[in-house]
């Protein structure tokens, strides 16, 4: 059995976040719901292949998370707006947006204006900012790359990893919203009571706290364990996991 995908908890949609694991050519989804029980061993590590829907695709390419043949290419991911709206989803509704995560990194982003709290809580944001909203995708990479020189338009799993088990500096989120006139302004939840900062570290193996985004926040063994989902795609799942971890009350020494 191997794991296959992965599903945050966007707004509207399933209240749990999932993983996806498939055995010949069968899909089915694994909650990670608070309070779930996981206890699973992590073994080798190859490609994913493709899920759509209950089937699976697999591959035996050693390249993981997903190979070459099955790695989608998004066209708008390194777009600054200089192209020729070459999709259907370009030509939609687009809001630019800033997002901070705790204790104080920022972004701004773009999204189709209807998914725009969809996915900053994709992104486990803790605070978003609409900006603007205008008529297509090529307007809102041009805003958002001029915006980037200044703010920044990644955050890095580990940065938000680092976060965990903090709040967000509020009057640092305030004075960058000083330099624009924000529509709205949202602060997110996740449901994750910490009181101290989780461990990286990649295992299937635990009691499910909860999930920001993708990452996904275990207990185990009274020490707390954080995931980045993705990379858990391609493993192959083992009985049990009896691997000794690190334990959490050293997190912040």
């Amino acid at each position: 059995m191997q794991i296959v995908d992965y599903e945050t908890n966007p707004v509207g949609e399933r209240d749990d976040a999932a993983l996806w694991v498939a055995e010949a050519g069968q899909a089915r989804r694994l909650s990670l719901a608070p309070g779930a029980e996981l206890g699973y061993g992590l073994g080798e590590r190859h490609c994913a292949g493709v899920r759509d829907g209950g089937s699976h695709e697999p591959c035996q390419n050693e390249t993981a998370p997903r190979c070459a043949r099955h790695t989608g290419r998004w066209a708008c991911a390194i777009c600054t707006g200089d192209c020729d709206r070459p999709l259907q989803t370009c030509k939609q509704e687009h809001a630019i947006y800033l997002a901070a995560f705790a204790p104080e990194t920022f972004k701004v982003g773009v999204t189709r204006s209807w998914r725009l709290e969809t996915r900053l809580r994709e992104q486990g944001a803790d605070r978003g900012a609409h900006l603007q909203t205008v008529d297509d995708g090529r307007t809102a990479r041009r805003i958002e790359a001029d915006i980037a020189t200044e703010v920044g338009d990644r955050v890095r799993v580990p940065a938000k990893i680092r976060g965990l088990g903090q709040d967000p500096v509020e009057s640092a989120w305030q004075d960058l919203l000083t330099g624009f006139d924000p529509i709205r302004t949202t602060a997110f939840g996740y449901g994750l009571d910490l009181s101290e900062r989780p461990v990286a570290e990649t295992l299937a193996s635990g009691r499910v706290l909860g999930t920001k985004g993708r990452v996904l926040v275990l207990e185990r063994a009274g020490s707390t364990y954080a995931v980045d989902l993705r990379d858990l795609l391609g493993h192959e799942l083992t009985d049990r996991d009896d691997r000794p971890l690190q334990s959490s009350l050293v997190a912040f020494e």
